[in-house]
C-alpha cells in the first residue's frame, strides 16, 4: 500500500503540502482545515512539522512555500499513489469485478472475447485487433446481456463533445431573441458527423421552446446537467441548450469533471 495511505498523519501531511503548493505563499489554514475535516490548530501543528522536516519554509507571517525537498517528496508520494491505483485497477478490480456487455454473437462460457464501446454501450464479440478482452462467465446468445470478468487491456473510448448553447432568459426576450438559424446549424452537426449520434438536452422553458421552434424535441429535459457528464464519459456527444442563468452552474459541473466544452451564445442581435 502507498505510504501516504498507511496513516492519518502521512495522509494529512500529503494533502497539506498539496494545498501549500497550490496556494503558496498565502495559505488559509481555516479553509484547509475544513477540507481535511480537522481543526485549524491541527493544521498549524502539521505545518510546524513540515517546516521542521525541511519540506516547507515560512517567513513567520503566515506565508508558506514548499521547498525543493518538499516538491520531491510530494512527487514521490504522488507517483507511489499512482502506482498503487494502477495495481488496484488493473490487477485487483479487473479480476473480481463483472462487467455487463451486449453479445454480438453466440458466446460460450469461458471463452475469451473482444470488448469495445460503441454509442455508449459495451459490446462483446470475436473481433481481431481489439486491445480489450475478457472472459465470458456464462454463455449468451447474440443480442443478450452477458457477464464478462478477467478484463485485460484498455477499452478504447473517445470522450464525447459537449456544446453548450446559451438562451436569453424571458426578461431579455427568451426564445424570441434566439438565432434559430444558428441553433439549427448546431443541431445538424459538423460536416460528416451524423446528427443521430448526438443527444440533445435542455435547461429552462426558454431553451425548450427555442428547440421546438428549431424543430427538435430534446432527448432530456430533466437532469440535463448530469446527463451531459454521463454522456461524455460514455463517448456520446451532446448539445445542451440552456437558459443563461443556468450556465454558470453547468460550467462549474463540467469543469469539476475536467470535461471540455464549447460555449455558444444563441442571442440574436
Amino acid at each position: 500500500m502507498a505510504s501516504v495511505l498507511q496513516s492519518k498523519r502521512e495522509s494529512s501531511r500529503f494533502q497539506i503540502l498539496v494545498e501549500i503548493a497550490a496556494h503558496q505563499p498565502n495559505l488559509r489554514q481555516k479553509e484547509v482545515a475544513e477540507k481535511l475535516g480537522v481543526t485549524p490548530q491541527a493544521i498549524s501543528e502539521y505545518i510546524k512539522e513540515l517546516v521542521a522536516d525541511g519540506l516547507v519554509t515560512t517567513d513567520g507571517r503566515m506565508r508558506y512555500s514548499i521547498t525543493k525537498e518538499g516538491v520531491e517528496w510530494l512527487l514521490e508520494s504522488a507517483a507511489e499513489l499512482k502506482r498503487y491505483a494502477r495495481v488496484v485497477m488493473e490487477e485487483i478490480i479487473s479480476h473480481v469485478s463483472v462487467w455487463t456487455a451486449i453479445a454480438e454473437a453466440d458466446l460460450a462460457e469461458g471463452e475469451r472475447i473482444s470488448l469495445e464501446m460503441r454509442d455508449g454501450l459495451l459490446y462483446a464479440g470475436r473481433k481481431e485487433g481489439v486491445e480489450a478482452s475478457g472472459v465470458v462467465i456464462s454463455g449468451a446468445l447474440a443480442g443478450e446481456d452477458v457477464g464478462i470478468s478477467d478484463l485485460s487491456g484498455l477499452i478504447g473510448l473517445d470522450e464525447g463533445k459537449i456544446q453548450l448553447c446559451k438562451v436569453p432568459r424571458i426578461q431579455n426576450g427568451g426564445s424570441r431573441k434566439v438565432d434559430l438559424s444558428l441553433l439549427k446549424r448546431i443541431l445538424s452537426g459538423q460536416p460528416g458527423e451524423p446528427s443521430g449520434k448526438r443527444m440533445v438536452g435542455c435547461l429552462g422553458i426558454e431553451a425548450l421552446v427555442a428547440l421546438r421552434k428549431a424543430g427538435r424535441e430534446p432527448d432530456v429535459i430533466f437532469g440535463a446537467k448530469e446527463f451531459s457528464v454521463e454522456a461524455a464519459y460514455h463517448g456520446i456527444s451532446s448539445v445542451i441548450v440552456s437558459v443563461d442563468e443556468q450556465i454558470p452552474g453547468l460550467l462549474t459541473r463540467l469543469e469539476s469533471e475536467g470535461l471540455k466544452y464549447e460555449l455558444i451564445d444563441l442571442a440574436s442581435g
